[in-house]
């Protein structure tokens, strides 16, 4: 076999099964839906978020639960004498309005909290596919520098026979050699681009960075993907539909909440108490029962009591409270519109960024599988025939490699470009 008939060999396996560093072929990872899945199951940062939702469950319970009664006992004995008396008494505040004001902060609260962990799930979810594709076009780059490192070899294998037959001068040679060694070192720093790329998405699927980690998918299987999925709606109420936008409403909710309760907390309030006393007390001297026997002078008295303790709003009717729950209310519905904003144009401008993208890649898919590689094939060929310069298979090579490059580079933004448009619909899975 010629060398250009290996070159076209290996240019073939290199896009069927799109290698990967370390020899390992992409079906055999981790595909983007399983790496979502996962991180939105153990990355610990959302497991620990997940947890203010049974904070908040609990702040609910709490507030919808009656305040306890109060029970005082006292006993008193005289010094040296017989007389003593007991004393038991109850307060139990009624809580007329407040009850339902906490209850129903609380409640607004607990939607609060849901909608921030779902738009924390819908980041996370963003940075894994955006993270997953970065690796993924670091990979491709490992991938086109071990194409054109066999490719490169497999030219200097030829030029030094032909050297040594004395067919080539020795300069055509020494010029691949050197080109080889850029080649192989473009390679081992794209090596370590992808062992870094790799390592940073771990932390998100929750792993350490030392387990290993092999990706199910390639760049252009994601773009592909991207391309066939079916075109997200228009208009701007899409945007609404975001959990940090509902997370928003949700606070206007929790201020508008605030202000019933201080209001309720400011109304009067009944508690009602209670009492019972047992009093022994008598006297030194004796007189005449009922009998007309003598006995000394005592008595055992038996007291119940019952009534109402009123707190009158008359000075303190919560009236600061008040007045800073509506200025938060205010403040909300601020935030709430700046929120609805911001996600509209993000929804826009990743909507517009998507397009243009996708078309630029698919554009250089076709370059780079036509001209571009037909191109280097037939320079190469010409050079093997001995009508044209090594100067022109080096010139024509790295005409190639930045081509590769710049392709891995639009891949790259077209993918980060539908991960922004997914992000900005509120996408998650």
């Amino acid at each position: 076999m010629t060398t250009s008939g290996r070159f076209t060999s290996v240019v073939l396996a290199v896009c069927l099964l799109a290698v990967p560093a370390h020899g390992q072929e992409p079906q055999a990872g981790l595909g983007l839906d399983a790496a979502i899945a996962r991180a939105l199951e153990r990355e610990p940062a959302l497991r620990a978020a997940r947890t203010d939702i049974d904070v908040a469950l609990g702040q609910r319970q709490q507030a919808g639960l009656r305040p306890n009664p109060t029970v005082t006992v006292d006993r008193r004995d005289e010094r040296g004498g017989t007389d003593n008396q007991t004393s038991v008494g109850i307060q139990w505040p009624l809580d007329l309005f407040r009850r339902a004001g906490r209850v129903e902060s609380a409640a607004r609260q607990i939607d609060v909290t849901r909608f921030s962990v779902a738009d924390r799930e819908r980041l996370l979810a963003a940075d894994v596919r955006m993270q997953y594709g970065a690796a993924a076009a670091a990979i491709r780059d490992v991938s086109v520098a071990d194409e054109l490192v066999t490719a490169a070899r497999g030219q200097l294998d030829l030029v030094r026979a032909r050297v040594d037959e004395g067919a080539t001068p020795p300069i055509d040679r020494d010029l691949l050699d050197v080109d080889l060694r850029r080649l192989e070192a473009d390679r081992l720093v794209a090596v370590g681009r992808a062992d870094a790329a790799l390592v940073r998405l771990k932390p998100l699927l929750g792993m350490r960075p030392d387990e290993p980690l092999a990706l199910g998918e390639t760049i252009e299987s994601l773009v592909e993907r991207a391309a066939r999925a079916i075109e997200p709606p228009h208009g701007a109420g899409v945007a609404a539909v975001r959990p940090d936008v509902r997370e928003a409403d949700a606070r206007v909710s929790l201020a508008e909440a605030a202000v019933d309760r201080a209001r309720r907390e400011g109304r009067f309030d009944v508690s009602v108490v209670g009492g019972y006393m047992r009093m022994d007390a008598g006297f030194a001297q004796r007189g005449f029962n009922l009998s007309g026997g003598l006995e000394r002078v005592r008595g055992r008295f038996t007291n119940f009591s019952a009534g109402a303790m009123v707190m009158v709003p008359l000075f303190n009717r919560n009236q600061g409270q008040v007045a800073s729950a509506r200025a938060e209310v205010s403040g909300a519905e601020s935030r709430r519109d700046a929120v609805t904003l911001a996600a509209q144009a993000e929804v826009a401008a990743a909507r517009a960024l998507d397009t243009q993208t996708r078309r630029a890649a698919d554009l250089y898919g076709r370059v780079i599988q036509g001209l571009a590689r037909q191109n280097l094939d037939v320079v190469r060929q010409t050079f093997d025939l001995g009508r044209a310069t090594v100067f022109e298979v080096l010139a024509e090579q790295r005409r190639y490699l930045e081509m590769e490059r710049d392709y891995t580079t639009t891949l790259r933004e077209a993918w980060e470009a539908r991960v922004a448009l997914s992000r900005a619909l509120g996408e998650t899975r």
